[in-house]
């Protein structure tokens, strides 16, 4: 679901739901909004924020992306709310009136992209006056391209801006796919069910013939729907799903790598950390000692 509101209502109109197929039309004149923009990244920043933390400031002077990686928080720009959590991205305008709030128990982490625009923009939208929410939901891939995209943000030289350039647009075109493909009802609710089931129990045995009985689908019909919306299989997305919590209790936790692998649903240590290195290219312990050390 796409979400925007400008400061004086001025875009409202264009955005507001209507009958038939009002997110496509919506995402489509957003999608040609910035195919047509001419942005530059002015700063990517990762922030990780303890629970019960409350703020209120301005925007930064740039337009920007919020990223949810863990957690939650309210957010409000100008007054409106906004409940950032994992699956939703949420664009702010420029010095606009910000406030944050962690709420629940889990620390709130979430990376921020300030973007300058460098030329006068198409007629239609003034992102520099808009706030609005994208509810493209959980993608394994984002994760992925953002921590690609901090990093290549963060190191000298003329190469890093240029690649942190065509990952910022590798993440826009990821996001807008993704919440294109949740437009489609027919197969939305499916790939809900079974995407949220396996994030809940991830950690137990779990297998695509069981998720598609469980449905009331074969098991064809799961890998169509898991395709088109996640682009990869069921499987896939569950190995994943497991991989990256894996990453992150590596990091924050002590428990040896065999306990670590158990409490995302591999019996078998080694194949664990098989699968792992080929996944990320390095060894649970390597990732592990890695992080640590560069946190």
């Amino acid at each position: 679901m796409l979400l925007c509101r400008g400061r004086e209502g001025l875009n409202e109109n264009r955005f507001r739901k209507k009958k038939g197929d009002p997110l496509v039309l919506k995402l489509n004149h957003l999608v040609e909004h910035f195919s047509n923009l001419s942005f530059r990244v002015k700063g990517v920043y990762q922030y990780k924020i303890e629970p019960g933390a409350v703020g209120m400031q301005n925007s930064a002077p740039y337009p920007g992306f919020i990223f949810p990686m863990s957690g939650q928080a309210q957010f409000s720009f100008d007054g409106t709310p906004y409940l950032a959590q994992v699956g939703k991205v949420i664009h702010g305008g420029a010095n606009m009136s910000l406030g944050k709030r962690v709420v629940g128990n889990a620390r709130w982490e979430y990376i921020s992209v300030l973007y300058e625009i460098s030329a006068p923009e198409p007629k239609g939208i003034c992102l520099t006056d808009t706030h609005f929410e994208l509810d493209m939901g959980y993608s394994p891939r984002m994760e992925g391209l953002l921590c690609r995209l901090w990093k290549a943000s963060n190191q000298p030289g003329v190469l890093p801006v240029f690649q942190t350039e065509a990952l910022f647009r590798c993440v826009l075109e990821e996001v807008f796919v993704n919440t294109r493909n949740r437009a489609n009802d027919g197969t939305h609710t499916l790939f809900e069910q079974a995407a949220s089931y396996i994030q809940e129990h991830y950690m137990d045995s779990l297998s695509v013939k069981g998720l598609a009985e469980q449905n009331g689908v074969n098991e064809n019909r799961l890998f169509y729907v898991f395709q088109k919306l996640a682009g990869m299989g069921p499987g896939e997305y569950l190995m994943a799903y497991r991989l990256n919590r894996a990453k992150e209790l590596l990091v924050t936790g002590v428990v040896p790598v065999s306990q670590v692998a158990k409490s995302v649903g591999y019996a078998d240590a080694f194949y664990f950390s098989r699968i792992f290195k080929k996944h990320f290219g390095v060894s649970p312990s390597q990732w592990r000692e890695t992080f640590r050390n560069n946190p």
